[in-house]
């Protein structure tokens, strides 16, 4: 009863609020990756799921977590490595780099970012260097998100900014060794950069990123900063001041010259961004974390971008919060998992301006992140959103589950509780697999520019 009460209050707070925050604004998985990176068409091997560590569970601490997901191994569904980094740094998103050997991890309260070698022995992610710089190296900022692979480099989002912890922020650009090349702010009314302010804000905040090399463009979403996301969850939708603090805007970049060219709006902060993979198809999605709805994001005739709300999710005004999506290879399915509700949907996305909900399942009390597999067959889910944002007592599952989906119907092959197995709370999955190495892990260490990696 307790946690439904906190449920129902959460609900009721949220609707007010963003209720309130429109009328007065302010501001995971394979067919998700980079498009410099070479693709897992076939059975992926291994998940590795970057964790959040728990006090009083196991070692406590962040770490990187292996489960084989291969059905012809004698370890299918179980957690074969387990590799700790040392602390609790709010564990959120990780990348590969272009050549997908090595597997960065970044934490959005201690702002190390965590490279760990995926290649030498892909069953078990080693960590093998961190960077504790990356505040002082960018010029103030905090928060970093997404790591984004471009060629020889990693680009990084990041959500704040070590001056007032808020929302505005920038992009970090790194090379595939962990050394700083250049840090590049989001634009604000102050300071436009040369963008094209095509409506209300410019908000300067940050989240995700994606790429569209054919027309040379980079899109970026927005959120929140530190201030709010490492505050509880319902002391945040309890303050009013802190519910005006999230992103209302896209921003569309030049992808050669890394400068923002048009900024968007999209309130009610538009979180993921997933591309079309059709050589023609030049439009992306994102959702909407807070107005429940799915945004299509497309070129015009005259080249600029626009964005325009397409669908529901659910019940906007139950708030179901959705916080993960993912794009099928084919792009005629959106999955979009919801928090709150802990459910995923299926979006007909055949026709990109009229998308339709063609299926619908409670994956568990609370659900994130959704990974699917480049053949649409597989999709993961984990738990985890952020550490004090995660519900409560009881429903607060932690766990990383793999259902089968055969066009029509999903069906559980495997749950892992990660409190059981005393790992700490799953949030982010990537995908790996021998056939991208062509090889068994050698037997001696392995000597890069930069980082050694031991096996």
């Amino acid at each position: 009863m307790k946690n439904e009460n906190f449920t129902k209050q959460c609900k009721l707070l949220m609707s007010l609020l963003v209720s309130a925050l429109l009328l007065n604004p302010v501001s995971a998985d394979e067919t998700c990756m980079s498009p410099y990176m070479a693709k897992i068409i076939g059975q992926e091997d291994f998940v590795y799921i970057w964790t959040l560590g728990v006090e009083g569970i196991g070692d406590g601490q962040d770490k990187m977590v292996t489960v084989d997901v291969n059905p012809n191994s004698a370890t299918y569904g179980k957690v074969i490595n387990s590799e700790s980094v040392g602390g609790r740094n709010e564990a959120h998103h990780s990348g590969f780099t272009d050549d997908r050997k090595y597997l960065w991890a970044a934490g959005l309260d201690s702002n190390k970012i965590f490279i760990f070698d995926v290649h030498t022995d892909p069953a078990k992610a080693t960590l093998v260097k961190t960077i504790d710089d990356f505040v002082t190296k960018s010029g103030g900022v905090v928060g970093p998100h997404t790591t984004y692979a471009l060629p020889g480099r990693m680009l990084i989002t990041a959500l704040s900014n070590h001056k007032d912890h808020g929302g505005r922020t920038a992009l970090v650009e790194y090379t595939n060794h962990g050394e700083y090349i250049a840090t590049y702010w989001m634009p604000t009314d102050d300071n436009l950069q040369g963008a094209i302010k095509s409506g209300n804000y410019a908000d300067g905040y940050g989240y995700d990123i994606r790429a569209l090399p054919r027309r040379n463009v980079m899109l970026t979403s927005s959120f929140t900063g530190w201030s709010n996301y490492m505050k509880d969850f319902g002391e945040v939708l309890a303050d009013p001041e802190a519910m005006k603090r999230f992103g209302n805007t896209m921003a569309i970049w030049d992808l050669h010259t890394r400068k923002p060219k048009q900024i968007l709006d999209v309130p009610g902060a538009p979180l993921e961004i997933r591309c079309a993979w059709g050589a023609e198809n030049n439009y992306c999605f994102t959702t909407t974390a807070l107005t429940s709805q799915i945004v299509l994001l497309e070129e015009t005739d005259k080249g600029d971008w626009k964005a325009t709300i397409v669908a529901d999710i659910g019940k906007p005004e139950d708030v179901p919060i959705p916080v993960a999506f993912s794009i099928s290879s084919d792009d005629s399915m959106l999955w979009i998992n919801t928090f709150m509700d802990g459910t995923t949907r299926g979006f007909d996305i055949t026709d990109p301006h009229h998308p339709k909900q063609v299926y619908e399942k409670i994956i568990g009390t609370q659900v994130n992140m959704v990974s699917s597999s480049w053949d649409g067959k597989r999709l993961y889910h984990t738990s985890s959103l952020l550490a004090n944002w995660d519900k409560k007592e009881a429903d607060n599952e932690q766990f990383f589950k793999l259902f089968h989906w055969d066009g029509k119907e999903m069906t559980e092959q495997f749950n892992i509780d990660f409190y059981a197995e005393k790992l700490g709370r799953a949030h982010q999955m990537r995908f790996g697999a021998y056939s991208l190495y062509g090889k068994r892990p050698v037997e001696k260490p392995i000597k890069t520019a930069s980082l050694t990696v031991k096996p």
